[in-house]
C-alpha cells in the first residue's frame, strides 16, 4: 500500500476521478432512467453507449480524413458539436430499436421480468457482435472497399484522427485543471440539471413519475404507458450519447466490447447512488470514479476495479437502497 503516493498527487487523482465519475453517471442514467419505470435493467445499455463512440469516430473520419492530428479543444470544437449531434442521435435509435425489439413484444405479452432480462441480455451481445462483423456485413454488399475507413479491422481498437489535446486552465494544488476535465464535469451537471429539469417540470416527465408509481393508475389517469416507456429508452440513449462523445474527447479509442466494463460500472454507479434516483446516478458515478482512483493510487491500478465493487458491496451492507436511495416513482415534484 503506498499512502504516500495517493498524498502528494491527491488533487489530480481526484480531479481524473471526476472526470471519469462525470461519465459512468451518465451512463447510469440510462440504466437509472428504465428501471424507474419498468423496474427492470436495460443490459443493452452499454451497447447503446458503444454505438455512440463509434458514431463520434467515424463522424471525425468522414469530416476530417484518416490523417492523424492533435488539435485543442476550441479549434475542434465545431466538429465536436457535429459528433456530440452524431453521438446522441445514434444511440437513441438504438436505444429505440432495443425497446422496439427486445422490450415492447413481451411486455405486451405480461412475459415474466426474468424473460425480459434474458431478452437485454440477448441484445447486449447482439449488438455487440454486429459491430464486431461490420466488415463481413459491408462485404455482403461489396462496399467493404468503399467503407474500409469504418469497417477494416472491426474486432480491433478503432482510433478517432483527431486527438484532443488538453490544455491548463488553472492550478489546483499542483495539479494542472484542464479545459477536458472541465468539459467532462460540467457537462454532465449541466446534463443532470436538465434532465432533472425535464422529469420534474414538464408535462412528458410526470408521466414518466406517474408511470413509475403506479402504472395502472397512470394507465386509468390516460398515461400512455407505451409512449412513456418509449420516451424513457430515448432520454436513456441521449444521455448515453453525450457520454460516448466525452469518452471519445478523454480517451480517444473504442472497439465492439468498449461497452461491457464502462456499463457494469455504470450500473454499479447507479446502485451505488440509490436505482431508480436521477440524482443518485450522479453522485454514485462521481463517488465510484474517485474512491477507484483513490483505490488505485494506494493499492495499484491493477487493484481499481477490484477496490470499486467492494466499495459497492460495503456500501450496499451498510446502506441496502444507496446513498440516496430514493426511486423514480417516489421523486417529489
Amino acid at each position: 500500500m503506498d499512502f504516500g503516493f495517493l498524498f502528494h498527487h491527491f488533487a489530480q487523482i481526484t480531479i481524473t476521478g471526476l472526470a471519469l465519475g462525470s461519465i459512468y453517471a451518465l451512463v447510469a442514467l440510462g440504466y437509472t432512467m428504465v428501471y424507474g419505470v419498468l423496474q427492470l435493467i436495460n443490459f443493452a445499455h452499454s451497447e447503446v453507449f458503444m454505438y455512440g463512440t463509434f458514431a463520434m469516430a467515424w463522424t471525425v473520419t468522414y469530416f476530417h480524413g484518416t490523417s492523424s492530428s492533435d488539435e485543442g479543444l476550441g479549434s475542434a470544437l465545431g466538429l465536436l458539436a457535429l459528433c456530440l449531434i452524431a453521438a446522441m442521435v445514434t444511440s437513441a435509435l438504438v436505444a429505440l430499436l432495443v425497446e422496439r425489439l427486445a422490450y415492447r413484444p413481451l411486455i405486451r405479452r405480461g412475459s415474466p421480468k426474468l424473460v425480459i432480462l434474458i431478452s437485454a441480455i440477448g441484445a447486449s451481445f447482439s449488438l455487440a457482435e454486429l459491430m464486431g462483423l461490420r466488415d463481413k456485413i459491408a462485404g455482403w454488399f461489396h462496399l467493404d472497399d468503399k467503407l474500409a475507413n469504418y469497417v477494416a479491422q472491426a474486432r480491433n481498437t478503432y482510433s478517432s484522427p483527431i486527438t484532443i489535446d488538453p490544455h491548463k486552465v488553472f492550478e489546483f494544488f499542483g495539479y494542472a485543471v484542464t479545459d477536458i476535465d472541465l468539459l467532462v464535469i460540467f457537462s454532465a451537471l449541466l446534463m443532470m440539471f436538465l434532465l432533472d429539469l425535464f422529469v420534474r417540470r414538464t408535462r412528458l416527465g410526470r408521466g414518466i413519475r406517474a408511470v413509475a408509481q403506479d402504472p395502472e393508475a397512470a394507465a386509468l389517469m390516460g398515461v400512455n404507458s407505451t409512449r412513456v416507456i418509449r420516451t424513457t429508452f430515448l432520454i436513456g440513449g441521449i444521455m448515453a450519447g453525450v457520454a460516448a462523445t466525452l469518452y471519445m474527447i478523454r480517451i480517444g479509442t473504442t472497439r465492439n466490447d468498449a461497452g461491457f466494463l464502462i456499463g457494469i460500472k455504470a450500473f454499479t454507479a447507479a446502485v451505488m447512488g440509490g436505482i431508480g434516483n436521477l440524482r443518485g446516478a450522479l453522485v454514485g458515478g462521481l463517488v465510484l470514479g474517485v474512491m477507484q482512483n483513490w483505490g488505485g493510487a494506494v493499492f495499484g491500478s491493477s487493484w481499481q476495479d477490484v477496490f470499486a465493487f467492494a466499495l459497492l458491496v460495503l456500501l450496499l451492507l451498510v446502506r441496502p437502497t444507496g446513498i440516496l436511495g430514493e426511486s423514480l416513482g417516489k421523486a417529489r415534484a
